[in-house]
């Protein structure tokens, strides 16, 4: 997928860590150096005589690496006005916590948006392969019974709530993969995104609930 590379796409340490090996090499198999390390390490002896060869692909290896590196505060100053572009006004904290959740899976910083989108933003489709092959047959009473298991959990953390979940899976003997990717299915809309009590725990128990509420309403099963 191309991208339309700006200032606000890339990350400035990265670009200057990228264009220091273009014609310079350091003698080891180290890539990635800090401001101070690039001053310390480099000598005129180790650069290239011959012409330096840009590589995309290198470029976004170099953007990556440091967007993964940053913190979630740092990751919240770059991502808020994505947000906002999108009509989404919410807490550095949470825009940060979005984005720390999902960098890992991020090249520059714009892709957060598809990759956390569902965070902010409930589902009003599902995805049609996702959907074909999870609601159908026994999953959709599965799912109302996970939501009353859900709506009797006070403690909606992360580790409180997959401890529920999970005991009650090995108690009614069903398939983990079942449950989980049904419950994707109607608070993602699709199957990506991480752990789906990374999810459960961001957008809060009634957030949970109503889009559960919405999957089960709006929803055909399949056959």
């Amino acid at each position: 997928k191309p991208h339309a590379v700006t200032a606000r796409t890339v990350i400035p340490r990265g670009v200057i860590n990228m264009l220091a090996l273009l014609g310079w090499n350091p003698g080891t198999e180290q890539e990635i150096f800090s401001m101070q390390e690039l001053i310390d390490n480099f000598s005129l002896e180790r650069v290239s005589k011959s012409g330096a060869r840009f590589q995309p692909d290198k470029a976004k290896w170099f953007n990556a690496q440091y967007m993964h590196h940053k913190s979630d505060a740092e990751l919240a100053a770059l991502y808020q006005p994505i947000l906002r572009e999108h009509g989404i006004e919410v807490s550095d904290e949470l825009a940060g916590r979005a984005a720390g959740i999902m960098k890992e899976r991020a090249t520059f910083i714009t892709d957060l948006w598809d990759l956390t989108s569902f965070f902010f933003v409930a589902p009003t489709q599902y995805d049609e392969k996702q959907a074909k092959k999870y609601w159908k047959g026994d999953n959709p009473a599965m799912l109302r019974e996970l939501r009353e298991v859900l709506a009797g959990i006070d403690d909606f953390s992360l580790e409180n709530t997959e401890r529920i979940v999970h005991g009650w899976i090995e108690q009614k003997g069903y398939s983990l993969g079942q449950v989980m990717n049904t419950l994707r299915l109607a608070l993602v809309g699709a199957g990506k995104g991480p752990g789906m009590y990374d999810v459960t725990s961001f957008i809060g128990k009634e957030e949970t609930l109503r889009r559960i509420d919405n999957l089960l309403r709006n929803l055909k099963p399949g056959e």
